[in-house]
């Protein structure tokens, strides 16, 4: 016998009436007439080829093949019913994979306040943190397993956003003699960048070039490359400045060598964001998440 030809209601009818030890009872519980429970063991005596249960006086006994189905029939209901019912989420219990897609300035910045904020609240869940360009080639967030997006503002159909704070930039160069050096308007034309391409051709362009256009200073690009991380390790290696996230140039400025550089320099700040897609807008563990995440990037 075949589980897929098997009326599965018919479980739940013989795991009530080896509970119950009656037809009456068990029809009284699952609010049907006796006839319908006597017509359900009938049909699943002929489905299994065994009696399952045997009268005796009032009541009944269940055969030696309905003993052995008895203590499996209640343990796999009762983890139905725990699926099926809105049950209180409870962190401490939850042993869920959480996938946060988040870009590399985030990763190095905000990764390790959320990661110690996940094993204090949910000791026995999971994080799993891919990078945007990773979200991208996977598709949008209703189509993938991502259940969180921190960074720029995500749009599309179903996705919910909530603003976090506005991140300042700072215009980085690799140390000269272990001094700050403050730029003149002509000195700060002359500088060549790195720019920060996230996704190319999916959107994502370097925003920084928008802000020196409004101020309209010169803004020379001889590189680009698709994650912060990587604009700063080219420019502890050559002449060129990048732009970079406080946050991210404050984790690894000093261990880079890279000190930040003074003047008219355009201001452009990152407005970062929490995504997420309607998919799982309302799950308990979701919103746990959700909130976990905002706690760790907002709170002291």
């Amino acid at each position: 016998m075949s589980l897929s030809t098997l009326d599965l209601n018919l479980l739940l009818v013989l795991d009530t009436v080896l509970r119950e030890r009656s037809v009456a009872q068990a029809a009284k519980h699952l609010h049907v007439t006796p006839s319908a429970v006597s017509n359900g063991l009938a049909k699943l005596r002929t489905a299994l080829g065994d009696p399952l249960v045997m009268r005796r006086g009032r009541g009944i006994v269940p055969t030696p093949r309905a003993e052995e189905l008895a203590p499996a029939l209640a343990r796999a209901l009762a983890e139905l019913e725990r699926a099926v019912t809105n049950a209180p989420f409870d962190s401490a219990t939850c042993t869920r994979t959480f996938t946060l897609a988040m870009a590399d300035a985030g990763q190095v910045a905000s990764l390790p306040a959320i990661a110690a904020a996940l094993a204090k609240a949910m000791p026995n869940a999971r994080l799993r943190v891919i990078g945007i360009e990773s979200l991208l080639a996977l598709g949008d967030l209703g189509s993938t397993e991502v259940d969180l997006h921190l960074g720029v503002r995500a749009t599309g159909s179903g996705i919910h956003a909530e603003a976090l704070y506005d991140e300042p930039t700072v215009l980085v160069a690799r140390a000269r003699a272990g001094k700050r050096e403050r730029l003149s308007r002509e000195r700060l034309c002359d500088l060549r960048h790195v720019g920060v391409e996230l996704a190319p051709g999916r959107g994502f362009r370097d925003p920084i070039a928008a802000s020196y256009a409004r101020a309209r200073v010169t803004r020379s690009v001889a590189l680009t490359v698709p994650t912060f991380a990587a604009a700063a390790a080219v420019a502890v290696a050559t002449d060129l400045v990048t732009t970079l996230p406080q946050s991210l140039f404050a984790a690894l400025g000093r261990p880079l060598g890279l000190i930040a550089l003074t003047g008219p320099i355009p201001e452009y700040h990152v407005s970062m964001a929490l995504c997420w897609h309607e998919r799982t807008h309302t799950d308990p563990a979701a919103r746990a998440f959700r909130a976990l995440v905002r706690r760790a990037l907002l709170e002291p």
